[in-house]
This record gives structure tokens, sequence and C-alpha cells, in this order.
């Protein structure tokens, strides 16, 4: 029989996430999804609630009766407006994050080149 964890793995391969990172994102232990798995136990309701809100698209129906399609249809997934305060910062300062390394590794590389031309002067004015 096909049971509930049976799914919750089956949607971590679709989203292309290791066992760990999708134990991490919905704030479980580490190894919890894998264990629950190993001894085909029952996932709770409060782990369901919070595999939901962490991944809006999932279709409910579909992961605790295996009826319909994984995934809901695109008109019904929240909007980020709809999605929960706490929810919105997160993405936001993950934004942020990325936005800051992309703009320290372009900083790196421009004064990188601007010391390789520096340089380049300095040997041309030696001779």
């Amino acid at each position: 029989m096909i049971k509930t964890i049976d799914r919750i793995i089956e949607f971590i391969k679709f989203a292309g996430l290791s066992a760990r990172q999708f134990d991490l994102s919905i704030g479980a232990g580490n190894g919890y999804t894998l264990r629950m798995k190993k001894n085909h136990a029952s996932v709770g309701s409060d782990v369901i609630e919070t595999i939901l809100k962490t991944y809006p698209q999932l279709n409910v129906v579909w992961l605790i009766t295996g009826d319909g399609e994984m995934l809901k249809k695109k008109e019904d997934i929240p909007g980020f407006d709809q999605l929960p305060k706490a929810k919105q910062t997160e993405i936001e300062q993950i934004i942020e994050n990325k936005i800051r390394a992309r703009h320290e590794e372009q900083l790196q590389q421009l004064l990188k080149e601007v010391k390789a031309e520096i340089e380049k002067k300095k040997t041309g004015e030696d001779k």
C-alpha cells in the first residue's frame, strides 16, 4: 500500500531535492523523511500542514490520498502577496542575499581587472 510518506518521497524527487534539503525546508530533524520511509511510518498532520505551507503548489488531496495530480493548477497557487508575511520576508531575504553575493563577486572581478590594468601600465612605463 502506498502511503503519504511514499508520495512525499516522490515529490522530493520531482522537486530535485535531497531528503536532507527537504527536511531542513520543513523544519524537521535531520534524517526525518528517510527514517519515516524506512519505518513505513505515518506522517503526522502537523508535518503535513508544514509541508503544504512550505510547498503551496503541492495538491493536498494527492498528498494524503494519492488521488488527482501531484501539483495544483497554476491558478490555484497563491501569489507572493497571498503568502504569509513570514514567508514573504524569508523570500525577500533570500533574494537580497543572492543580490548581495552577486554584487560582491562583480566587485571582486572588477577589482582584479583594475589591478591587472594598473600592473600593465606600470610595466609599460618602466621600459
